[in-house]
């Protein structure tokens, strides 16, 4: 059984705008709509996974450590009475394991609504993944590019005209200070943690662009939109130094978000009908803004789309005619 909330609706309140001034959501139900949340096991992801379930939705909670998975799906099965929640095995960093993954779900034949692309790695040392790619591109960019790709038949048949299936991407604003080098996405002749990282999320910014520019000329009902959480307190920064660490520690109740809050945009951004049939934008406490001015760059979204399909061994006219 649902809880009061699940079937009233969920109210979420979020930071908007330079004045620091609240606005509380109240998003409708989504029962018999299913989402899945990569990442979806702590931190912003387990804030959206929880939510999106209070609200009614069948959620998939997609991530690589199964133990911690399946703890984050009692938790929100007993806190939500929704016990439509569950864990399925999938590692990003691998082709074989996001190849896998989708074959388990499409063989449960069910339809998808909402595909929040939200785990990421931050700040590793420099080290590849199964399939050679440098860990941040792979992981946070390449392995959902390819998730993207393999389910957005099934994203396309569960949209409709009234009720568009929603892609959501957590980007971040250090997107900002990120470059593209297509002669070196793998970092291979200059690494920097911090240059990686910018790099990757500049790169989910420009593909979940170019994605709803082919959704959009190809008359999907599918949405794709990119999500900046703000600064949150998470598990992410465990690859810092420990002096960050201690300046974090000290100044965190006061610099930084918490998950629940880190989460308040992306599931406005997954639910809120004020953007049914919108997509192309860039969301962040709440409300639309600009991205970098690169992000907007078509050619380079282009020769990214381009070298990604390559990367992971796709068909490039396969996405064009998808």
């Amino acid at each position: 059984m649902l809880s009061k909330e699940g079937v009233e609706g969920v109210r979420i309140g979020f930071k908007l705008g330079e004045d620091n001034g609240k606005r509380e959501g109240i998003f409708p139900p989504q029962n018999g709509k299913v989402a899945i949340v990569t990442g979806g096991a702590k931190g912003i992801g387990y804030e959206t996974a929880k939510h999106l379930s209070r609200l009614g939705m069948h959620v998939i909670i997609a991530g690589n450590h199964e133990n911690q998975g399946l703890l984050s799906v009692g938790k929100i099965v007993k806190e939500t009475g929704n016990e439509k929640v569950e864990f399925m095995y999938l590692e990003l960093a691998s082709l074989q394991s996001i190849r896998q993954f989708v074959q388990r779900f499409k063989a449960k034949n069910a339809l998808l609504h909402v595909l929040v692309n939200n785990a990421a790695v931050m700040l590793v040392p420099q080290r590849i993944t199964a399939d050679g790619f440098e860990e941040h591109f792979g992981v946070n960019y390449l392995g959902h590019f390819m998730l993207t790709e393999l389910l957005l038949d099934t994203l396309k048949q569960s949209g409709s005209t009234d009720c568009n299936s929603r892609i959501v991407t957590v980007s971040s604003a250090t997107h900002y200070i990120g470059e593209l080098n297509l002669n070196d996405l793998q970092s291979r002749h200059h690494y920097s943690p911090h240059g990686a990282y910018a790099q990757s999320k500049l790169a989910l910014t420009l593909f979940s662009y170019q994605l709803q520019q082919r959704l959009a000329a190809d008359g999907s009902h599918v949405t794709s939109n990119v999500v900046d959480p703000g600064v949150v307190n998470t598990d992410l920064y465990k690859h810092t130094s420990w002096l960050f660490k201690l300046c974090k520690w000290l100044t965190s109740w006061l610099l930084f978000k918490t998950s629940t809050q880190g989460a308040s945009t992306v599931i406005y951004v997954a639910v809120s009908p004020d953007l049914e049939g919108s997509g192309g934008s860039y969301y962040a406490n709440g409300q639309k803004t600009k991205s970098a001015d690169t992000s907007y760059d078509e050619d380079l979204q282009r020769k990214l789309w381009a070298r990604s399909c390559k990367l992971v061994g796709i068909l490039e006219h396969r996405q064009c005619a998808s």
